[in-house]
């Protein structure tokens, strides 16, 4: 886990000016509050702004980027402001919550600008649980948030706007053709709406000051998620997480809080760690959030050994509330979700081929590298959706079993695949007669693995070329992809009754 968090392959280095430009950010943030004469209080507010606003949001474009971050405002003011107004009204406060909870993650069906509005929006309520708001606050709070986007902005799309120098990114979503109940994000918002108010019921009676952590462990475990397999393993890796940073909070946060720079320091390299990590691991993750928010408590003079126990507690309550929540209120299961991602990455490898194909038929309009991108995203969403089953833990060895295969093969077909737009985008690559009919075999292979009822029958005919000679490229790739599409049909043409994810 620690060598897939730090050594994992960073092309690019991403992830490396990511986090950089996060610790840039925030601490420009940071530090025009403290010049601007604002209270630690708004600092943090402020901070914690400019932190949302560099992690959330992930438009394809920077333009779009930009615009999302400029809405940030719109929602998270308002949000604040009812939050500070029903600071000493118990029942109504807690109904507000759960409403920003239900709204928060409606919002995903609006893409990533409506992910990043509904985070932002719930996290506006939380700080202000987290620093006890008031309404006598709002203006300072107010010019904090609006200084501090203002700021992280200018570092983001001004000092280092890496993401000019880069190519726009594919976003990949599931169709949605459902409507009410049978639309996911609906569904999601129930859930964590419902989750959210166990967790918050549960959370008052363990106490009745610190009870948002419960809702928070909620609401972070239901984000990147879509089935209740995702939800379960999201909701394990993040209590393991927050296990280990307490763990390192007491070695850390509770000697040293004390001091200002050290502190200042400690709080830096957890930023860094929050951006570094998020991509690879979202144990080591929420150890860096664990750090920083005991770091954070101990500036604010209320950090102490209790206070440390008391958020695994709410933390274990809040993950608790998630995994009823997925399990037991309209449940999405990870072999549907699955299901739907295997067939989207299948279709993707065809329409892969055919590019390519086209290209090297002389098509200068066909795009076969826009399309293996394309794929890539989508084999990331296949990877994450069966993650509960090829998690270490998992009791299923068998289901275990033909996840790897699929995976594995579905890597095979990239390979094929980028293998193959490579060949298709050297201009002396020329058309041949054979290409044609590898690419109808391609084509066949995949409607029989995705076509309905595709259990009763095998998709590929025999006598596929064993290889082919160094002169001609472009089919060996296919038949290198023919033979990898045939051989999924073992694992994804399993029994009715044995589906390939079954929670």
């Amino acid at each position: 886990m620690l060598k897939r968090a730090f050594v994992a392959p960073d092309p690019g280095r991403i992830r490396l000016r990511f986090a950089s430009r996060a610790v840039l950010g925030i601490g420009l943030a940071v530090a025009l509050c403290g010049a601007a004469g604002h209270s630690l209080t708004a600092a943090v507010t402020g901070g914690l702004a400019a932190l949302l606003a560099l992690f959330t949001v992930t438009d394809p474009t920077v333009r779009g980027q930009a615009i999302t971050t400029a809405l940030l405002p719109a929602v998270g003011l308002p949000v604040l402001t009812l939050a500070a107004l029903l600071h000493d009204v118990p029942v109504a406060r807690d109904l507000a919550f759960l409403a920003v909870v239900g709204v928060g993650v409606y919002a995903r069906r609006w893409g990533p600008r409506g992910h990043s509005l509904g985070v932002f929006g719930f996290m506006s309520y939380f700080s202000a649980q987290f620093l006890h708001t008031v309404p006598g606050r709002l203006p300072e709070l107010y010019e904090a948030v609006l200084l501090s986007l203002i700021a992280s902005s200018l570092v983001r799309f001004g000092a280092w706007c890496y993401e000019r120098r880069l190519a726009v990114p594919v976003a990949v979503t599931l169709p949605a053709a459902a409507s009410g109940l049978g639309r996911i994000t609906t569904r999601q918002a129930v859930q964590a709406t419902s989750g959210a108010g166990l967790a918050l019921a549960v959370g008052q009676v363990l106490s009745d000051q610190r009870w948002y952590w419960a809702v928070g462990a909620t609401w972070w475990v239901f984000v990147a998620t879509t089935s209740r397999g995702e939800t379960v393993v999201r909701g394990f890796r993040r209590l393991l997480g927050t296990v280990l940073g307490i763990g390192l909070g007491f070695a850390v946060a509770v000697p040293l809080h004390h001091e200002p720079v050290v502190a200042a320091v400690v709080v830096a390299l957890s930023v860094f760690g929050i951006f570094y990590t998020a991509a690879v691991s979202y144990t080591w993750m929420m150890l860096a959030v664990t750090v920083m928010a005991s770091m954070l408590y101990g500036l604010l003079g209320v950090l102490d050994a209790g206070l440390l126990v008391l958020r695994v507690t709410e933390t274990m309550v809040g993950a608790l509330g998630a995994v009823l929540a997925v399990l037991f209120v309209l449940p999405v299961t990870t072999h549907s979700v699955t299901e739907a991602w295997v067939e989207r990455a299948l279709r993707c490898v065809h329409t892969c081929t055919a590019e390519a194909a086209a290209r090297l038929a002389g098509n200068e309009d066909a795009d076969p590298p826009r399309r293996v991108a394309e794929l890539e995203a989508i084999l990331g969403r296949v990877r994450l959706s069966l993650a509960p089953l090829v998690h270490p833990l998992s009791p299923m060895k068998d289901r275990k079993r033909r996840a790897r295969h699929v995976l594995a093969l579905l890597d095979d077909c990239a390979r094929e695949v980028r293998g193959l737009a490579s060949v298709a985008a050297d201009p002396e690559a020329s058309h041949d007669a054979r290409l044609a009919a590898a690419c109808w075999r391609v084509e066949s292979a995949v409607e029989a693995l995705t076509a309905p009822g595709r259990q009763a029958r095998a998709p590929l005919a025999a006598g596929l070329p064993a290889h082919a000679t160094g002169a001609e490229p472009a089919l060996a790739h296919l038949h290198g992809l023919e033979r990898a599409l045939a051989e999924l049909a073992t694992p994804l043409h399993g029994p009715p009754g044995a589906p390939l994810a079954a929670v």
